[in-house]
């Protein structure tokens, strides 16, 4: 076997060490408090406070996965409708209703409704250990407060502390809003994503975490 072969075998032993790790966790998110609560203003000048849970998919409440289907319908449906995906709601209810998935949930703490969620898993994409984000979706009255950047902060912490290698993500073309919001916070359009002779409506964008 040559070095090359060695390094590399090496490497995909330890990427499998660090998702099973990850995997293994019921609470990814609890090694880091200051990750489970946040602070923001109201348009009425009022102080919002929100706390941050983080849950498998099976110690999700029914009801709490409708309002993440309906929240993601609400936001990115007329996206999906205007590219050549269009909404599926049959797939996007399956999607969100994984055995594998987990969820970081913000909840108001005074009205004690959802205000936002992540869903994501730690896997192996293309040979590499990643944090997949599979959806970030903010409620409509709690956005441009930094909740959903400091949601993807969030994710970034625990990619880094469980060794992978990126965070992935993908987002539809023609959400312009989206595309400059992950931008901002350091993502590029991944190497896996389609190429542009593809036509295809999304991109894959990604963050280094090592």
């Amino acid at each position: 076997m040559s070095v090359t072969e060695t390094v590399s075998r090496n490497q995909a032993t330890s990427q499998q060490k660090c998702l099973q790790v990850a995997n293994q966790q019921t609470n990814p998110l609890a090694e880091f408090p200051e990750y489970l609560s946040y602070k923001c203003t109201a348009s009425d000048g009022k102080e919002l406070q929100l706390k941050l849970q983080c849950k498998r998919k099976a110690d999700m409440d029914p009801k709490l996965l409708k309002w993440a289907f309906k929240l993601a319908e609400r936001n990115v449906g007329p996206q999906y409708r205007a590219c050549s995906l269009g909404w599926q709601p049959k797939i996007k209810q399956a999607d969100l209703n994984k055995a594998w998935a987990r969820y970081l949930v913000a909840t108001d703490v005074a009205t004690r409704k959802p205000a936002a969620y992540t869903m994501f898993r730690f896997d192996l994409d293309y040979g590499r250990s990643v944090l997949y984000c599979y959806e970030l979706q903010v409620e409509a009255e709690f956005q441009r407060k930094g909740l959903g950047a400091f949601m993807m902060k969030a994710l970034e912490q625990m990619a880094r502390h469980f060794c992978m290698e990126r965070v992935v993500l993908t987002v539809l073309k023609n959400n312009e809003d989206g595309m400059r919001f992950y931008r901002r916070l350091g993502y590029e359009v991944d190497e896996m994503s389609p190429d542009k002779e593809e036509d295809a409506a999304y991109e894959i964008m990604s963050k280094a975490m090592v």
